[in-house]
């Protein structure tokens, strides 16, 4: 797992299966992205078998293969689609091919589960809507931000169990690290990651419904601008959004592509939560200047102040829960309508950003 650089970030977990060796039968395609290794590690620790990995680059596949020697390689999409072993397939494809590939993997009555931003378009958004209701299969998103940070994780729980009241504001900061170098041209441009409010920005506006129990939200107000990268002009790099919630709670959110080269790390993820009765404060990835790592939460309410080092001691239980979801057509990893919201909103944020920079 790479620290220093986010696009092959891959948090590793304990095993905690949920169902036997052979009992959920997933592959993976379209390696484009290098999420495509939590999205994994994360089913198969909690039991999956992954049988298949296929992509047009050989080069991608070898790479694959020694992370998750158990797969073989298949010879195209189609050997894998008319497996009928296959229950799940998760990809990480170009952002604008998520939509179509995933179509192509419910129409072969199997369910998706795909790296963020599921879509780049809204058009694509209802496309895939369509397809859904016509098949009854699952289009998931890996929302790793939330899903695969334990604190991100607690947090949740901690709101679940009322230890600060109903939530009324979520602050969060999403800082990436550029590597432009190491980057894939697609990466560059506009149409096919679709912009950094739609990219990144995704795991925020999810986040934020999640935590404050919004089934819908108005974007009030977003930004995105190109401040240091005329080589690229397509590339937004930095971007944020003010939203509010159907319930009242509202939202400010913060992305960018400036984490300096001195930081251990390859962003500085922070979210802060405010209830009525109490505050939250998680530290992602890093506390500055400190040795304590990542996955920090700090709690404020009644009781006093207290301080959480949660590494290693919460899990990821979304990927257990969606195995299960997946084979009992049940919905508590996450909804189909939550998945699509954020999806929903994170494209209206980019397609009425002001660009500060024009």
């Amino acid at each position: 797992m790479s620290k220093a650089d986010g696009m092959n970030y891959a948090p590793k977990g304990k095993p905690n299966p949920v169902v036997k060796d052979g009992e959920f039968v997933i592959a993976a395609v379209a390696l484009d992205h290098g999420h495509i290794f939590g999205q994994c590690n994360g089913l198969v620790e909690a039991g999956a078998t992954l049988k298949w990995v296929y992509d047009p680059d050989p080069e991608k596949v070898d790479n694959f293969l020694e992370q998750f020697p158990q797969a073989k390689r298949a010879e195209s999409l189609e050997q894998v689609l008319e497996d009928e072993e296959v229950k799940l397939v998760a990809a990480a494809a170009i952002p604008s091919k998520r939509s179509a590939l995933g179509n192509q993997v419910m129409r072969a009555g199997k369910d998706y589960f795909t790296d963020k931003t599921p879509f780049t378009t809204m058009e694509q958004l209802e496309e895939t809507k369509k397809v859904v209701a016509e098949t009854g299969q699952k289009y998931m998103v890996y929302f790793s931000e939330r899903l695969h940070v334990e604190s991100a994780v607690f947090a949740g729980q901690l709101i679940d169990d009322g230890a600060i009241g109903q939530v009324i504001q979520v602050t969060g900061f999403g800082p990436h690290r550029l590597n432009a170098p190491s980057r894939p041209q697609w990466f560059f441009e506009k149409e096919q990651y679709g912009g950094i409010l739609c990219d990144i920005g995704s795991h925020q506006i999810e986040q934020f419904l999640h935590y404050a129990g919004c089934e819908d939200a108005e974007i009030l107000h977003s930004k995105v601008a190109n401040y240091a990268n005329p080589d690229h002009p397509e590339l937004e790099d930095y971007g944020d959004a003010t939203l509010k919630g159907d319930n009242g709670a509202t939202q400010f959110f913060r992305v960018d592509w400036f984490t300096p080269d001195g930081l251990s790390t390859w962003g500085d993820g922070r979210t802060f939560i405010v209830g009525t009765e109490g505050t939250i404060e998680i530290r992602k990835y890093v506390d500055l200047a400190t040795d304590k790592g990542g996955d920090q939460l700090y709690l404020v309410n009644q009781d006093g102040e207290k301080h959480y080092d949660l590494a290693g001691k919460v899990g990821f239980p979304f990927f257990g829960q969606l195995i299960k979801d997946c084979i009992d057509r049940t919905e508590n990893a996450m909804t189909q309508e939550h998945a699509f919201k954020a999806a929903e909103l994170c494209l209206i944020a980019q397609e009425n950003a002001l660009d500060v920079t024009q």
